[in-house]
């Protein structure tokens, strides 16, 4: 293969780990992806266990995350990288569960209707969820899993405007696209099979592959776990990992690591307490650091003075105290009202969620531990050179 060829089988690789759903009316993204297609669906079925499905309307990859327990990556918009709420995330839900029985065209005041007769079930009651359309906020949020519904594909906008709804000054129509509806639930066992009542159980059952038989299926399983890990992760620790994983990690790291890069492009970076690989095109990642803004600038504070205290476990209250301290400093970098007297709390709660996605420290109410890769940011002060002599 070329070195052009292989460039392009990276930027295909890159582009489905990023979108794992891709529409045929996504021209230039859906052509690239189904140009290398079998190289893309046989290297992620052997080395990380993800089915892929491409066809002439979608490509759809089924990427399952090496964990359901982690809970500093939450759902997400793409539009703006706002956490989504628990009542949109189930009127989300309800959505494409009406969605499925409904007809080929639905306009968005009667797909309301249904998700409010849908909501009313028993369940949702007593969990404590209710729904109408008689406030602007819960139309709001209605029209946010509507819009979510238009960015993947499985809406297609008519007529209309959702904001004319949000008013109550008008509708709008939307073709329903079944294809794309279908590609959307990634589980190894449909929910409405499952007996289990608690949401844990749901999640392992879902996810459930059976008992692996034989060491050869043993070590598959293996690889496909530490393969997402690497993937997924911003650092994979050794400490986390089981006896099993940590032998298997050990003799098979340099192969893991080879075809990871080869690829996708990300470079090892191997630590003794841990690997990390690196994206050089720092296009992959949700979470960044650096970033721009008030609260980037703090998270990026808040990780140096961690990382420079030398002590592994810190009180969020002292790190209040830090960021209010520092704050008259960096008065003209940061918007206004990050000077005020209780933004330091909440600016760094946004730090240290940033920094507990990336995996460089740990947080358990009200303690902050720190974790090895965080020493990266153990800044010395600068030393200038070629300055005036006195």
């Amino acid at each position: 293969m070329s070195v052009s060829s292989v460039d392009d089988r990276q930027r295909a690789a890159r582009l489905l780990l990023r979108h794992p759903l891709i529409r045929s009316t996504d021209e230039e993204r859906y052509r690239l992806v189904r140009r290398y297609s079998s190289d893309l669906e046989e290297w992620f079925e052997i080395n990380t266990g993800w089915a892929m499905h491409a066809d002439s309307e979608v490509v759809r990859l089924e990427r399952e995350p090496a964990t359901v327990a982690d809970p500093t990556h939450p759902f997400a918009t793409r539009r703006g990288g706002a956490v989504l709420s628990r009542r949109r995330y189930v009127l989300l839900m309800l959505g494409l569960s009406v969605l499925e029985r409904s007809d080929s065209q639905v306009a968005l005041g009667r797909l309301a209707e249904q998700v409010i007769a849908a909501g009313t079930a028993p369940e949702f009651a007593a969990a404590g969820f209710s729904f109408d359309l008689s406030t602007r906020e819960e139309r709001s949020d209605l029209v946010a899993a509507v819009q979510l519904l238009l960015e993947w594909g499985v809406l297609v906008r008519v007529a209309g405007d959702e904001q004319d709804f949000v008013h109550k000054t008008g509708d709008a129509l939307y073709d329903v696209s079944r294809r794309v509806l279908s590609q959307l639930l990634v589980t190894r066992r449909g929910p409405s099979t499952i007996s289990a009542q608690t949401l844990d159980d749901r999640m392992v059952a879902m996810r459930d592959r059976g008992a692996a038989p034989t060491t050869e299926l043993r070590n598959l399983r293996l690889r496909h776990t530490l393969t997402r890990r690497l993937i997924d992760d911003p650092v994979l620790y050794f400490a986390d990992l089981d006896d099993e994983e940590s032998a298997y990690l050990r003799s098979q790291r340099a192969a893991l690591c080879r075809r990871i890069t080869e690829f996708t492009g990300l470079v090892a970076e191997i630590r003794r307490e841990g690997i990390a690989m690196v994206d050089l095109d720092d296009d992959l990642s949700d979470v960044r650091m650096p970033e721009k803004g008030t609260e980037g600038h703090v998270t990026l504070l808040v990780a140096e003075f961690l990382a420079r205290s030398g002590v592994a476990e810190h009180f969020v209250a002292s790190l209040v105290a830090h960021v209010r301290s520092i704050a008259p400093d960096f008065a003209k970098y940061w918007r206004a009202s990050a000077l005020e007297a209780d933004a330091a709390a909440d600016l760094v709660a946004t730090s240290l969620g940033r920094l507990s996605a990336l995996r460089l420290i740990t947080r358990t109410g009200d303690i902050v531990r720190v974790l090895p890769a965080l020493a990266r940011f153990a800044l010395a002060e600068p030393t200038i050179l070629g300055g005036r002599k006195p």
